[in-house]
């Protein structure tokens, strides 16, 4: 199965024509002229800068589930663990940030049940502890190290405050990096409301160091699910204040607004998602004519796809594996179910090292490219008995079943590396005949009557984000196209944008990519004139038509 599959590439169209041309701020920023020594030239305005909207095509709707599951958190002396919780699939994808210095189960008591303030006297926030403030602004601070394209983007617009007057409300995951976008947005101009999109995900030293800053962020680790509602309900229902920009990662808070809120809904100027279920979900909107505001397409961002997925998913699916279960690849053999951008990304990096990797997919597009890049394209039963590592990163559910568990060998390791918690059937597991043994962190054996046992990570979730971390540098991208996909939003003139679903303009994909190019000290090549004439560009770009596959 292929990401590239569940996350099929929308029909680009035209903007309308009759969208006349202004003076816009995002387009300030987003302006770039190359010049011989490679700087980017911030006085010159693109003449064209409109995202172009898309159709996704959505085969399958997606449903808000609000159903809850019983499943086992604990082990007890049996083995089993209880614990109810929702199945959204955004807020229990699983991240554990290895980086944190605390951990949920330092103080039992709620944070919801402390009265704390910050040294400025506000207690219109609620973290786990805003005594470690002063460890998580350290976390920030390394972090902007290797995010300066972020922090050129905050000193080059800063002066000007591209987003006065904006009232962000945003759910992402709460961590260093996205500390710096956060601050970065506050720089510009903005006020912030924040929460975590995941219940596992918020470094709890971060969230402190935000809401010292003045930031109102409502997260801590190890949430329940009454916790994670209630957090995003505090971010949007507010006295005096009213949001008018959402920024999302999965939907939940999105949902949350045109559900408990639609008069506030109506009202917001923009949203921008960032994840495949979040974009999903707008989509479903728009195609049942309820998505009232203009929506941003982030995830389909060239900047997003090539750079977060491949790049990141490359170097983070090593690092999972090894701090969970000390594996050595080479001779190992390992399927990967998917071979999208995650997929490709996962199977270069088990390849380097020696593995002997299999492909699965349905795209006879991305199984020619499996196989072209000299992998074997099977299908999973004809493996299961054999391999030593399972790995999904389709989109889909139940790419795992039952029966395929119960028919892979002693030891096999099971994880999964896309969005949504629902590739493996881990529920099915949850049954009283297996018992299951935590080992480490995020690590679970799942034994069998006849004592085989099956290494389960992150109970199914992203594996990435639950037992290791990922690279800086490429969250900076992310954020980056983030920031400025805001400002486009916030900034565009009435009538550029409708009530629909839309891509990132490629001349901002185009910045984002140029800003990290001062990391490697490259040097772009310019056009002569007569080139660009050829070609028929723009000396300054975009130097790709929307339709471009890179």
């Amino acid at each position: 199965m292929s990401d590239t599959a569940a996350e099929a590439k929308p029909e680009v169209k035209q903007a309308s024509k009759e969208v006349k041309e202004s003076e816009n701020v995002a387009e300030k920023y987003s302006a770039m002229t190359v010049s011989k020594n490679s700087e980017i030239n911030m006085g010159e305005l693109s003449s064209v800068f409109s995202a172009v909207p898309t159709h996704k095509p959505v085969k399958k709707q997606i449903q808000f589930v609000e159903e809850k599951q019983e499943f086992s958190r604990f082990p007890t002396k049996t083995g089993r663990r209880s614990l109810s919780r929702s199945i959204s699939q955004s807020s229990t994808d699983s991240y554990s940030s290895a980086a944190s210095y605390t951990d949920s189960s330092d103080d039992e008591t709620s944070p919801r049940d402390k009265a704390q303030v910050n040294s400025k006297g506000s207690s219109d926030f609620c973290v786990k502890n805003i005594k470690q403030a002063e460890f998580g602004r350290r976390e920030i601070e390394i972090a902007e190290q290797d995010m300066s394209a972020l922090i050129s983007l905050r000193k080059r617009a800063q002066s000007e405050k591209p987003l006065a007057g904006a009232k962000i409300v945003g759910c992402t995951h709460i961590t260093a990096q996205t500390a710096v976008l956060i601050e970065t947005l506050v720089a510009l101009g903005a006020q912030c409301r924040w929460t975590a999109c995941n219940i596992y995900s918020t470094q709890n030293e971060v969230a402190a160091a935000l809401a010292e800053n003045g930031v109102a962020v409502f997260a801590w680790k190890g949430e329940s699910e009454d916790d994670f509602w209630w957090c995003i309900d505090r971010c949007v229902n507010s006295e005096g204040w009213q949001p008018n920009m959402i920024l999302d990662d999965g939907g939940d808070l999105t949902h949350w607004v045109y559900k408990k809120y639609p008069n506030v809904f109506k009202k917001i100027r923009g949203i921008v998602e960032e994840s495949v279920t979040g974009v999903h979900r707008l989509y479903q909107l728009s195609k049942a004519g309820k998505l009232c505001v203009p929506a941003m397409n982030v995830n389909d961002s060239v900047t997003k796809q090539k750079f977060d997925n491949l790049y990141c998913c490359r170097e983070s699916i090593l690092d999972g594996l090894k701090r969970t279960t000390d594996i050595m690849f080479g001779g190992k053999q390992v399927v990967v179910c998917g071979y999208g951008e995650v997929g490709k990304g996962c199977s270069a990096a088990l390849k380097a090292l020696g593995a002997v990797v299999y492909v699965t997919e349905i795209d006879p597009i991305c199984a020619l490219q499996a196989c072209m890049d000299g992998f074997r394209v099977v299908k999973l039963n004809e493996v299961i008995r054999l391999v030593d590592v399972i790995i999904t990163c389709t989109g889909n559910k139940n790419v795992v079943t039952r029966d395929q568990l119960d028919r892979m060998k002693n030891g096999c390791i099971v994880c999964n590396m896309g969005h949504s918690n629902t590739e493996i059937d881990v529920a099915s597991l949850r049954t009283p005949e297996l018992t299951w043994e935590r080992v480490r962190s995020q690590v679970d054996h799942v034994i069998w009557p006849d004592g085989k046992r099956v290494i389960l990570l992150a109970e199914g979730r992203l594996l990435n984000l639950s037992c290791s971390t990922v690279p800086t540098f490429v969250l900076s991208i992310t954020a980056t196209t983030q920031a400025l996909a805001l400002i486009e939003l916030y900034n565009a003139p009435e009538g550029r944008y409708k009530q629909d679903v839309y891509l990132l303009p490629k001349k901002m994909d185009e910045y984002v990519a140029s800003l990290h190019l001062a990391t490697f000290d490259a040097h772009l090549t310019e056009l002569s004139d007569e080139q660009a004439k050829y070609l028929g560009l723009n000396k300054n770009g975009p130097f790709k038509p929307n339709y471009y596959r890179y």
